[in-house]
């Protein structure tokens, strides 16, 4: 049997009263969105510790290499979203937290 190596964990927050069945289908959603816009679990994990490095960093030491990796993180990361929360109605308030396993 294959295993498949967890980099990162995608969880809906903020979403009250969904059954933990719908949760898991638009973590899932998300997780597959995320991966095809970025080229795998793998490079889902190197784009967020990119990210979360960034938070840290002077403006004036990011490098272009770090802003284009951002631009590529936002951009999945919103389609990610929308797949992850279509047909769930009104989540106004919720969101996804992408972190490491």
């Amino acid at each position: 049997m294959d295993t498949v190596e967890t980099f990162y964990t995608v969880s809906l927050c903020d979403y009250p009263s969904l059954p933990e069945q719908e949760r898991a289908r638009a973590e899932a959603r998300y997780a597959r969105v995320i991966e095809r816009q970025l080229g795998g679990a793998e490079q889902v994990a190197l784009a967020l510790e990119c990210v979360l490095g960034l938070e840290e960093t002077p403006p004036e030491e990011i490098t272009d290499e770090a802003k284009a990796t951002f631009a590529r993180w936002t951009k999945a990361a919103n389609a990610a979203t929308q797949a992850g929360m279509q047909g769930l109605g009104d989540g106004e308030c919720s969101f996804f937290e992408v972190r490491f396993s």
